[in-house]
C-alpha cells in the first residue's frame, strides 16, 4: 500500500490513502464482533464464514437488506455517527428474526462525500455494536467516496445480513386462531421509520437539536431522534425456544396497519387494544406538532411497540417469562380474531 498513491485521483475528489486510514481505524471496533465461524478478517475481497448447522435437518438461509433512511440527515445535523451503525443493523436483523432465523453476519455500505477516517470509524463503530447487540459477525463492508455526487459532509449507510434457521422452526402462521394473544415488544423511540415526516415537522434543518425540552422529559429533541433503533434478536429467539409462536412483525415503515397483517393468514385479523400501549412521549410531540390524525400515526410509526408477537393463548405465560429472563417487558397488547386480514385500533 506504500505505493498505492494517485495523484491524478486525489484530484478528482478521491483520497485512497484516506480510505486505507479508515480500514485501520475500524479494525477494534469489528473485532469485537468476531463470533465462531469467522474465517477470514476485514480487508478481502470477500467475507468468509462458516456456519455451524450440526443439529439442523434442512438449514435455510435467511437474508435482509436496509438502510436507516432519512434519519441519517438528524446524524449529520447533530454532527453525530456512532449510533446510525446501531439502526442499520437493526433494520436488517429484526427483520430475518421475524422467520425464527439467528443473525449469522452483516456487511455495511458507506456512500460518503468526502472521506474522513475518523468520520467512517465512528459510523462503524455503530455497526459493529448492533452486531455485539445482535450476536452476528461484522465481516465486511465497503466505504466507496463520491465527490461530484455528494456533498463533503453527506454520507449514506446501507447493509445486509445473513441468518440461519432449520426449516422446521421457520414461523409459521399456519396454526394460528383466534384467541391467540398479542405480545408487544417495546420500541426505544422512532427507530429509524417515517424520518421524512418526523424532519418536516420539526423542520429539522432549522431546529435547536440540543435544548432539552420538558416535553420530552429533559431529553432534547436530537436525543430523542437519534435513539437507536433497538434489536430484539436475542429476546425472540428465547421467546420461540419456550413457547409456540405463531406470527412475528417488525413495526416499521407503515406502521400497525401494514406490518401486522403481514404474518396473519387469511380469515384472522388482529384486535389492538390501544390503551395497554405505553407510548413514548416523541410519539405525542410529533402528533401534536403536526397535527397528525391518529390514524396515520398508527399508519407510520411504532407507536412503542418495535415487534409483535403472536403467541398460543396456553403458552403466554412461557413467551412472557423467557422474555422477562431476556431483560424485555412485554405486554399483551390485544388478540387474533376472525376478520380480513386487517388491524383494529380498539
Amino acid at each position: 500500500m506504500n505505493n498505492s498513491h494517485s495523484a491524478s485521483y486525489a484530484a478528482a475528489g478521491v483520497d485512497i490513502e484516506a480510505g486505507y486510514k479508515g480500514v485501520q481505524l475500524m479494525k477494534k471496533h469489528v473485532e469485537r464482533t468476531m463470533i465462531p465461524g469467522v474465517v477470514s478478517g476485514i480487508g478481502g475481497f470477500g467475507g468468509l464464514f462458516a456456519p455451524d448447522l450440526a443439529g439442523m435437518k434442512k438449514p435455510i438461509l435467511v437474508s435482509g437488506t436496509d438502510g436507516v433512511g432519512t434519519k441519517i440527515r438528524v446524524a449529520q445535523l447533530a454532527d453525530k455517527h456512532d449510533t446510525i451503525g446501531i439502526d442499520c443493523v437493526a433494520m436488517c436483523v429484526n427483520d430475518i428474526i421475524c422467520c425464527g432465523a439467528k443473525p449469522l453476519f452483516f456487511l455495511d455500505y458507506i456512500a460518503i462525500g468526502k472521506n474522513d477516517p475518523e468520520k467512517v470509524a465512528s459510523i462503524v463503530q455503530g455497526v459493529a455494536e448492533g452486531c455485539v447487540q445482535a450476536g452476528c459477525a461484522l465481516i465486511g463492508g465497503e466505504t466507496a467516496e463520491h465527490p461530484g455526487v455528494m456533498n463533503p459532509d453527506d454520507y449514506d449507510l446501507a447493509g445486509f445480513s445473513v441468518g440461519v434457521v432449520d426449516n422446521t422452526k421457520i414461523i409459521s402462521n399456519q396454526n394460528m386462531k383466534a384467541g391467540d394473544v398479542i405480545l408487544s415488544l417495546s420500541s426505544s423511540g422512532l427507530h429509524s421509520n417515517g424520518f421524512s415526516l418526523v424532519r418536516k415537522v420539526f423542520d429539522i434543518e432549522h431546529a435547536d437539536l440540543g435544548k432539552p425540552l420538558d416535553e420530552l422529559e429533559g431529553k432534547s429533541l436530537g436525543e430523542a431522534l437519534l435513539t437507536p433503533t433497538k434489536i430484539y434478536v436475542k429476546p425472540v429467539l428465547a421467546a420461540i425456544e419456550a413457547a409456540r409462536v405463531y406470527g412475528i412483525s417488525h413495526i416499521t415503515g407503515g406502521g400497525f396497519f401494514e406490518n401486522i397483517p403481514r404474518c396473519l393468514p387469511e380469515g384472522l385479523s388482529a384486535r389492538i387494544d390501544k390503551s395497554s400501549l405505553k407510548i413514548p412521549a416523541i410519539f405525542s410531540l410529533l402528533q401534536e406538532k403536526g397535527g397528525i390524525p391518529e390514524h396515520d400515526m398508527f399508519n407510520t410509526f411504532n407507536m412503542g411497540a418495535g415487534m409483535i408477537l403472536i403467541v398460543d393463548k396456553a403458552d403466554v405465560v412461557k413467551a412472557v417469562t423467557a422474555l422477562d429472563a431476556a431483560g424485555e417487558a412485554p405486554r399483551v397488547i390485544g388478540e387474533v380474531v376472525s376478520g380480513n386480514g386487517g388491524v383494529e385500533l380498539v
